[in-house]
């Protein structure tokens, strides 16, 4: 249940919206004065406040100010019986949601406030994915191959033509494309990432140049694609060899003309977006087998950019540790884990050559949610990940292949449904954080560890 704080001089009135609001399913406390409710937002979790503006002392106005300067992001919705709409105009330059007056219906008021509690969630969710985008996108590590790529990313940043990042799945494909953006020139204007694989052929066009309304079934009104809403910006089309064939034609077009034309209309859009793309596959050796267009090869491959895969960097893998030991903790509101050096040396150790980096912070999140005390021990790592992947002396015996078998596909299985789990079972979704080709990929996974999709 949400909590309203209502602040008014009048008892009589205070005692009507407590019974009113607690009778809709709010919990209600109360402020006779402007000094008393700033005192109530000081020690309690309060989710929303309707205010008066005429109060002795502190009146409306101050508290606003007062709630501004002290940092109380608390949607407010003030009232008065006045009939002042100048007041109340006033109010809201100083920070408050909206006004109602003193005679509204009480399911008036319950709805503007339900407002503000929508309101402030959608803030809320967006300063926390912004904290979350600005804590994983950043690129940890000092080793020498790190160091090159920084270089390689500050040389091409500033420089509006495509960008191709070479790289294996889960090595950080996207994370370098976010920091190309931020170095260039249009770091305040949108970065999209449209994930290739990942989309429906029969809608690819559409996400990609938009669509006019009633160009096909469902299209109901005009949608702009993500070129449109990147212009200005910079877009990602990561996995770009799983773009179909006719696609890719038009894709061309674009990145030569810089216009697009919506599905089912005519006239041609101009944009300016700036285009990385992103892919795990040879292009060349597609272009040679015909499943990718030389020329969209050529206009895309301007500046190359390869991320090194983590078994070429293991030294960046206890700083990485240490980044993801914080980054989850924050992400999970407990309190940071630490990690002992030896299960320090044995994620090391490992190959990573499943899925690179995001392995790792998967195998990280794991040992942080299994493990029970406030350190990380060698214990705590999976059994498939710790001495490199290598069985250990005593652990097992000669002859035992089938075991060794059976730790890979129990680690599989672990992960796979580690990945379900984060992503809420959306398979579409969990296939691309995964970096699998497309969402059948991972059905057959499931299938092959029977893993039973849920509703």
């Amino acid at each position: 249940m949400s909590v309203v704080l209502v602040v008014d001089d009048n008892p009589s009135m205070l005692e009507q919206y407590a019974y009113d609001l607690h009778r809709f399913g709010h919990n209600v406390v109360t402020a006779g004065r402007g000094e008393d409710a700033l005192e109530v937002l000081q020690r309690e979790s309060v989710d929303c406040v309707v205010l008066d503006l005429e109060l002795p002392g502190l009146d409306g106005f101050q508290v606003l100010t007062e709630m501004q300067s002290r940092g109380f992001r608390v949607p407010v919705i003030v009232y008065t019986g006045t009939g002042s709409y100048e007041r109340c105009v006033r109010a809201i330059k100083l920070g408050a949601f909206g006004f109602i007056d003193k005679d509204e219906d009480m399911e008036r008021v319950v709805q503007e406030i339900e407002n503000a509690l929508e309101r402030g969630r959608l803030i809320s969710e967006v300063n926390t994915l912004r904290t979350r985008i600005s804590e994983d996108s950043r690129m940890v590590g000092q080793s020498r191959a790190m160091e090159t790529l920084r270089t390689e990313i500050q040389r091409v940043a500033p420089i509006p033509s495509p960008v191709l990042i070479l790289g294996e799945s889960g090595s950080g494909k996207e994370l370098v494309a976010r920091e190309i953006h931020e170095l260039s020139g249009r770091a305040k204007a949108p970065f999209i990432a449209i994930n290739c694989a990942a989309m429906p052929e029969s809608l690819v066009e559409s996400e990609l140049f938009g669509h006019e309304a009633g160009a096909f079934t469902g299209a109901q009104r005009v949608r702009k694609g993500a070129f449109e809403a990147a212009s200005g910006g910079t877009l990602l089309l990561d996995e770009l060899g799983e773009l179909p064939m006719s696609v890719q034609s038009k894709l061309l077009r674009v990145l030569e003309e810089n216009t697009v034309t919506r599905v089912g209309g005519t006239r041609t859009i101009p944009v300016d977006t700036r285009v990385i793309a992103a892919t795990n596959r040879d292009l060349e050796a597609e272009v040679a087998a015909g499943r990718f267009r030389p020329d969209l090869f050529f206009r895309i491959n301007v500046h190359p950019i390869a991320v090194p895969p983590l078994r070429e960097r293991l030294s960046d893998v206890s700083p990485l540790v240490e980044h993801f030991l914080t980054v989850i903790g924050q992400r999970f509101g407990i309190r940071r884990k630490g990690i002992t050096p030896e299960a320090l040396d044995a994620l090391a150790a490992y190959t990573w050559r499943r899925n690179n980096v995001r392995e790792l912070r998967n195998i990280v999140e794991r040992m942080i949610i299994a493990s029970d005390g406030s350190m990380i021990d060698i214990d705590d790592i999976p059994t498939g990940i710790r001495g490199g992947g290598k069985p250990q002396d005593g652990v097992v015996a000669a002859g035992s292949e089938k075991t060794m078998r059976k730790l890979k596909s129990d680690a599989e299985r672990e992960i796979l449904i580690a990945a379900l789990e984060r992503n809420g079972w959306q398979i579409t979704k969990t296939a691309a954080e995964l970096g699998l080709a497309d969402h059948s990929s991972l059905l057959k996974a499931m299938r092959r560890h029977g893993i039973k999709r849920q509703s």
